[in-house]
């Protein structure tokens, strides 16, 4: 396989203006802009790539819901972090040789200034949004369905964007968003950022468990939403999860996985689905892939003396 960039690209590095002093020049520190969030890794024989959406604040208070304040306070300070603290979008590319697949698109323009940082950090990775075929969607929300469209326009015109059917059937439809107010934001942007496809017949549902294209399964996870769905990638016996909304809060989530969010279409499920999950990855210690963890957001669970642990995937950055 062509590799556009080497093994790992090192990414998501904060660029601090250093100080020189001269004598009689009152030295000055300046903060320059972060670069784009790139690190890459092989899997088999696909090439996996973490893209950085970007970062926006958080603030768990009003939020977080089967907790308190005093908990989620407790359980960030045990990770040397406060609130509001700082959520990570990633976004995903597997270079199979024949395909260009995207793993959710991120924000797109839907957050201001906000997010919207995967064209660059597709760029700065060595693709264009032409070379996409496929995109899929873990679930239609404003931080992964976002970045379907930019300008109003497709972002991916060449892409078959596939999306699990109980979540279109559920953003879609006009008389769930007339029943569900406090998600009446989300129908209007899955309207503004996934019809366009269904319009141009670049819409595919997929329901229950389905092979994509060889070496990628999509495996149905509700909870969170109706449809949120998780996708396998396996190749030449080594595999990765991605995994879309299945935890939004590292520091808070993996410790007690009981603790939801009010964007949780079903808190219940979505808590009873979060429990299941990290057994299983506890269990077959597969390498997973988060949407939401700081970036990369690649790594293994682990239990804990507290619930689980998230252990980062080991940095590399060689030629061979």
């Amino acid at each position: 396989m062509f590799f556009r960039l080497a093994i790992a690209v090192i990414t998501a590095v904060l660029i601090i203006g250093t100080s020189i002093m001269f004598p009689g020049i009152t030295a000055e520190k300046t903060a320059k802009p972060q670069v784009p969030g790139v690190y890459q890794f092989e899997l088999g024989d696909f090439t996996i790539t973490a893209l950085s959406d970007g970062t926006v604040p958080l603030d768990l208070h009003p939020i977080l819901t089967n907790t308190n304040q005093a908990e989620i306070d407790h359980l960030l300070h045990q990770s040397f972090l406060k609130n509001p603290v700082e959520a990570s979008i990633n976004v995903f590319l597997i270079d199979t040789g024949d395909n260009q697949v995207l793993v959710d698109t991120g924000s797109g323009e839907l957050f201001g200034e906000l997010g919207g940082k995967l064209p660059r950090s597709l760029q700065a990775a060595g693709y264009t949004a032409d070379e996409i075929d496929i995109v899929l969607i873990t679930h239609i929300h404003t931080d992964h369905s976002g970045g379907l469209v930019v300008g109003g326009q497709p972002m991916f015109p060449a892409a078959t964007v596939y999306v699990s059917k109980p979540d279109i059937d559920f953003w879609l439809n006009p008389a769930n968003a007339k029943r569900s107010a406090d998600y009446q934001r989300y129908f209007n942007e899955a309207v503004k950022t996934v019809k366009p496809y269904l319009d141009m017949g670049k819409l595919k549902p997929f329901s229950g468990e389905t092979v994509i294209i060889p070496g990628i399964t999509a495996r149905p996870t509700p909870g969170h939403t109706p449809g949120h769905s998780f996708f396998l990638v396996e190749s030449q016996g080594e595999s990765i999860e991605f995994w879309g909304d299945i935890v939004h809060v590292a520091s808070v989530q993996f410790p007690k996985p009981e603790i939801t969010i009010d964007f949780d279409v079903d808190p219940n499920a979505a808590a009873a689905q979060r429990a299941k999950q990290f057994a299983d990855a506890e269990t077959s210690r597969r390498l997973v892939a988060a949407a939401h963890v700081s970036f990369p957001g690649i790594g293994h669970i682990r239990a804990g003396n507290q619930g689980y642990v998230w252990v980062p995937v080991d940095y590399r950055w060689r030629e061979k």
